[in-house]
């Protein structure tokens, strides 16, 4: 059974990753609209990394951005926005972006069940967690609604 803390340090790791993936593709695509919307996720991920922190009980002050779990990797991996922006199209981006969306909504799922699991967790957690995930869910929908446009 995984703690509240490793549960949030986790979303913490999630968040970082989805930070620098989307701080990258917002510094390196030349669309405006795309610009404008991997600045407002990676500002996103920063406040809600930061808001976890707030939760944790130890260690947060250690979590440092390149720390990653398996899950970060496949995130970063999948949001190699660099190699997606100067060797795709948008639609490819865009379904780049998709993946990681659903890498970051499989680590709340998780996290949740642990919360839930763990008989130490406070309501308060659990509501942020869950508030956290609708609004990745809606990013994931945003990210989804404009790849299936294309």
């Amino acid at each position: 059974m995984t703690t509240v803390n490793e549960a949030l340090k986790d979303l913490v790791i999630i968040n970082h990753d989805r930070y620098q993936g989307y701080k990258r593709a917002a510094d390196e695509t030349e669309d405006a609209d795309l610009k404008t919307l991997f600045t407002t996720f990676s500002t996103q991920s920063l406040g809600f990394a930061q808001t976890l922190k707030g939760h944790m009980t130890e260690g947060a002050a250690d979590l440092d951005p390149d720390d990653t779990t398996i899950m970060g990797k496949l995130y970063r991996v999948y949001m190699d926005v660099k190699e997606a922006i100067l060797g795709r199209d948008r639609k490819s981006i865009l379904s780049s972006c998709e993946y990681g969306e659903d890498v970051a909504q499989t680590a709340y799922k998780e996290a949740l069940e642990d919360l839930r699991e763990d008989g130490s967790y406070s309501g308060d957690v659990i509501q942020l967690v869950q508030n956290q995930q609708a609004e990745l869910k809606q990013a994931h929908d945003r990210v989804k609604m404009m790849r299936d446009s294309l």
